[in-house]
C-alpha cells in the first residue's frame, strides 16, 4: 500500500468505506475499496470480487487491469481488505438527481439508455445484479457523462450460483417477487429496478414509497406487490414512456418487459447514440472474457480467506490518516451506523414477514 498516496474519502458502500487513491509511480487516481477484515468478509464480499472482476464493459466500473505488474486488484493490509477499481469522477447518479430535483424525459432517458447496455452485458455474461439503484450507478467526469454500475456485492452468476430466492436489495426499488421469498429470475427483478430508477430520474421520487411516510415499510412492500403507483399530474412524461413503465411494473415476473424487448422499444430508441446501438456493443460480446489480472481466482480467494481473519485491535493503516484518535472516531460511528442499519433492516425484514404470512398479497 506503500505505492499510493491518499487523496480523499469518497464514501461508504454496502460493505465497506470508499478513498480516492493516487498511485506514487504512474500518478493514476483509483478508488479503493476498504473492508474491515473479520466478520464483514462474508460470502458476499467473494462473490463481489469474483463477479465484478470478470466484467469489461463501458457502463460497468472496472477492476484495475494490471499493467507491468504495478497493479493489483485486491490487496490485503494489516486492518482491510483492499479493492483497486477505476475512479469515477462524476460521483452517484443519487446526487445528480438530488442536485436536480428531477431529470427532463431526455436527460432520464440518456441515463437509461446507458444503465440498460450495461445491466444487459452483465446478463448476457449471466450474472444478475440484484441491487441496481442511483446510489449504484456513478458517472464518469466527461461534459455528457457517462453511466458506471458498481457494487456486486449482491450479484448472482447462474454459472457458479444456484438460482436466487433471498430478499435482497434495496426496499423501494425491490420487484414483488423478490419478496415472496420463492425462486425468481434474477435477471427479471433486475428488470423491476431499473424500472424504478427510471421513475426517480423522471419524478424525482420513488414509485411505491409513501411521500408522507416514507419509512413505512410495510406500506411500501403492499405498493410494490399490488404495484400501486403514478405519475404526478404535474410532471410531464410521455406515453410512450409511459407505456414502458407500465411494460416494466408488472408484479407477474413471467409477463414482464424483458431487457431484449425494452431495447426495440420505441422510446428506448429515440436518439439512441451509436456506441449503445447492438452493431458497437457487439464488441463486447466478442472478446474472450479475460481477467486482466495477475492474480488467479484461486490467490484472491486465499486473500478473501485470510482476511476473513479479524486484524490485531493496535493495527492502523500507515499513511491513510487512521490514527488512534480518528480510528476511535470511525469506530464509533461504525458502531451507530451498524445500529440504525441493523434497526431498519430488522423492520424492514419484519414487515416482508407479515405480508408474506398474511396470504394477502399474492403475486397473478
Amino acid at each position: 500500500m506503500e505505492k499510493y498516496e491518499l487523496v480523499k474519502d469518497l464514501g461508504a458502500g454496502n460493505f465497506g468505506v470508499a478513498r480516492l487513491l493516487r498511485h506514487k509511480e504512474t500518478k493514476e487516481l483509483v478508488a479503493m475499496k476498504y473492508i474491515e477484515r473479520g466478520h464483514k468478509i462474508d460470502e458476499n464480499v467473494a462473490r463481489e470480487i469474483i463477479n465484478h472482476r470478470s466484467l469489461r464493459h463501458p457502463n460497468i466500473i472496472r477492476f484495475k487491469e494490471a499493467r507491468n505488474s504495478i497493479f493489483l486488484q485486491v490487496v490485503l493490509t494489516p486492518t482491510h481488505l483492499a479493492i483497486v477499481m477505476e475512479y469515477a469522477a462524476g460521483g452517484e447518479l443519487f446526487e445528480r438527481i438530488c442536485n436536480a430535483g428531477r431529470f427532463s424525459e431526455d436527460e432520464a432517458r440518456y441515463f437509461f439508455q446507458q444503465l440498460i447496455s450495461g445491466v444487459n452485458y452483465c446478463h448476457n455474461m449471466q450474472i444478475c445484479h440484484r441491487d441496481l439503484k442511483l446510489e449504484n450507478t456513478l458517472l464518469d467526469g466527461s461534459p455528457a457523462p457517462r453511466l458506471k454500475i458498481c457494487d456486486f456485492g449482491y450479484s448472482k452468476s447462474s454459472l457458479l450460483h444456484s438460482r436466487p430466492k433471498s430478499t435482497v436489495g434495496t426496499p423501494a426499488y425491490i420487484a414483488p417477487e423478490v419478496l415472496s421469498r420463492r425462486e425468481y429470475d434474477g435477471k427479471l427483478a433486475d428488470v423491476w429496478s431499473c424500472g424504478v430508477t427510471l421513475y426517480v430520474m423522471l419524478v424525482g421520487a420513488y414509485p411505491f414509497e409513501d411521500q408522507d411516510d416514507p419509512r413505512n415499510f410495510r406500506k411500501t412492500i403492499q405498493k410494490i406487490m399490488s404495484v400501486q403507483y403514478k405519475i404526478p399530474d404535474y410532471v410531464h412524461v410521455s406515453q410512450a414512456c409511459r407505456h414502458l413503465l407500465s411494460r416494466i411494473f408488472v408484479a407477474n415476473s413471467s409477463r414482464r418487459i424483458s431487457l431484449s424487448e425494452i431495447k426495440s422499444h420505441p422510446w428506448f430508441l429515440k436518439n439512441l447514440p451509436k456506441e449503445l446501438a447492438e452493431p458497437a456493443q457487439a464488441i463486447y460480446y466478442q472478446r474472450d472474457n479475460p481477467s486482466f489480472s495477475l492474480q488467479s481466482v484461486d490467490e484472491i480467494m486465499k486473500i478473501v480467506a485470510e482476511a476473513r481473519q479479524p486484524p490485531p485491535s493496535s493495527k492502523s493503516v500507515k499513511g491513510f490518516g487512521w490514527g488512534a484518535d480518528e480510528e476511535e472516531e470511525e469506530e464509533e460511528e461504525d458502531i451507530d451506523a451498524e445500529v440504525d442499519e441493523e434497526d431498519d433492516e430488522d423492520e424492514y425484514d419484519k414487515r416482508v414477514k407479515e405480508v408474506h404470512a398474511s396470504g394477502e398479497f399474492q403475486i397473478s
